[in-house]
């Protein structure tokens, strides 16, 4: 089957094409009609959602550190396993338009710092307790709260008051207007639990699809479909899920080749082409916002020096990374956050080259000498210590004397990143620009893991996030991206696919480019065909 033929089929599966269009370019393929019929029908009859069996996942990202209480979730195996049991306000859709869940319907004030979400009713928690406002108010309090360390809690600061106007309506005023508060309320961390979670923040009781009947954080966790969910049509197919958690890449590529798992996330470059030949399996990838990361502690020596950051940003080889670690799923990054996958991104900022020249100019300006310590792990991102050390020898070519020390993958998100002053990681990007800024660059978001403290640069972002004129918007977010690029802790040498794969018996899966696992919906959307 061609690719061309390949492709309508899948639009035919996911409903996405008619069946006189899909007819008429088959036969402009040379395809015979009765041929291209059948396969139609077939592709409509398997695109429709099946009930039943245990839907197996092998991943990246679990360590014995996981938690099920979503204000800590740091990771791609609790971001997929808590979008199966839990569910915010609003979600994002793969094309950016945002998409109501447990919030029927949203409208705000004219200065948009007023808004209103008017929740679904009857919606049931797992343990049988209706989801109400009071619920809402408390989670969104929780996630607000200084002392609760929560993930979102840069993005919880702009909200001056959240109160309840009802039994099913939740009123959020901000301290400043703010376009894209809805956007916000989909945060992965924002997961509505009875009392916000403030009884039982690790509970796993949610309103999702799936309950939790096994947590094993490292290992394995389990969940079976809950019935009383409100929307099983589209979610929840399988009776049960399940998330293995392999570490090891070449594990989790075995177990996909010998049907111990359905699908597996993070599958690295240097062996898609080897996958794709694999019987049974299906490779996918998609371009986003992720992004591969080198971090630097501003305000932690030598790193509080910017001629040393400056010298250890121009000496990343950007392109070389791109060729050798990412084989060419991905694009190369600028030292900020942002991409063309973003509305306002800017367009005119100059690209950093690999200049050892420069490297070695502002590394003798710094005055510092001796080793600088990386510290990295297989976790990190695939191919990360790959990375490390090509990085230390284009480094080398400056005169800049790096130390790869790599790291056990287990506890690495809790005792590396954020922690160490050095250290590579990943992001998977947020669905605004102002959301990424605010969850890890502006100076009190608990996630800064530059140690970026600039009240110049928290300025621009709350002027941005007011700013209802899209041109003078943009220009703010132009100086903001500057700030970061030339003066931050961030070396961003490269803006990474999301590549994945699953065997065939997996139906409805959906390319998403804001997360891995279709942004962490692949359990909780897709089914078995037998």
């Amino acid at each position: 089957m061609s690719n061309e033929f390949q492709f309508l089929t899948d639009q035919a599966r996911k409903g996405q094409i008619s069946r006189r269009d899909f007819l008429g370019r088959a036969l402009a393929l040379g395809i015979a009609l009765p041929f291209a019929s059948s396969v139609f029908a077939s592709a409509v009859t398997s695109g429709q959602p099946r009930k039943g069996g245990v839907l197996k996942a092998g991943m990246q990202g679990g360590s014995s550190t996981d938690s099920m209480d979503p204000a800590t979730w740091t990771s791609q195996v609790q971001h997929s396993f808590g979008q199966s049991w839990g569910e915010p306000l609003t979600n994002v859709a793969p094309n950016g338009d945002l998409v109501p869940r447990l919030a029927e319907e949203i409208g705000s004030s004219s200065d948009a710092k007023t808004w209103t979400f008017k929740l679904r009713r009857g919606i049931l928690f797992h343990n049988g307790k209706e989801m109400t406002a009071d619920d809402v108010v408390a989670t969104l309090e929780r996630h607000s709260d200084e002392d609760s360390e929560s993930g979102a809690l840069g993005i919880m600061r702009g909200i001056e008051s959240v109160k309840a106007t009802g039994k099913y309506e939740v009123v959020v005023t901000t301290t400043e207007a703010n376009a894209d508060l809805p956007y916000l309320m989909s945060d992965y961390h924002l997961i509505i639990q009875p009392n916000g979670g403030k009884d039982a923040p690790d509970a796993g009781i949610g309103t999702g699809p799936y309950k939790v009947t096994e947590f094993q954080p490292g290992v394995r966790q389990r969940a079976e479909r809950f019935e009383e969910y409100w929307n099983l049509e589209e979610f929840g197919h399988a009776d049960e899920i399940e998330i293995t958690v392999i570490n090891d890449p070449t594990a989790r590529t075995a177990a996909l080749q010998s049907g111990q798992i359905h699908m597996a996330n993070r599958i690295e470059p240097r062996v898609v082409d080897m996958v794709k030949r694999l019987p049974n399996v299906q490779v996918r990838n998609v371009s986003g916002q992720a992004h591969y990361v080198f971090l630097m502690h501003c305000d932690t020596a030598p790193f509080s020096d910017n001629d040393l950051r400056l010298a250890l940003k121009y000496a990343m080889d950007r392109e070389d990374m791109v060729e050798r670690i990412l084989r060419g799923y991905g694009s190369v990054g600028n030292d900020y956050p942002i991409n063309s996958a973003y509305p306002l991104h800017p367009t005119d900022i100059p690209q950093r080259e690999f200049d050892p020249e420069k490297a070695a100019y502002h590394y003798k300006k710094s005055g510092h000498d001796g080793p600088i310590v990386l510290r990295t792990s297989d976790v990190a991102f695939p191919g990360a210590v790959d990375a490390a050390q090509l990085y230390q020898q284009s480094c080398a070519q400056a005169g800049i004397n790096i130390e790869v020390r790599r790291e056990p993958g287990d506890g690495y998100w809790s005792e590396v990143w954020n922690n160490q002053p050095f250290c590579t990681s990943y992001w998977s990007g947020r669905p605004t620009q102002d959301q990424m800024y605010s969850t890890a660059y502006i100076s009190n978001a608990d996630w800064n893991d530059t140690n970026f403290y600039r009240d110049d640069f928290d300025k621009l972002a709350r002027q941005a996030r007011g700013e209802l004129n899209d041109e003078k918007r943009a220009s703010l977010y132009r100086q903001m991206a500057m700030m970061v690029r030339d003066e931050g802790g961030l070396i961003l040498p490269m803006f990474n696919d999301y590549i994945e794969a699953h065997t065939n018996e997996v139906q409805g899966w959906s390319d998403h480019p804001m997360g891995e696992m279709m942004s962490g919906f692949a359990l909780s959307r897709c089914w078995l065909s037998a």
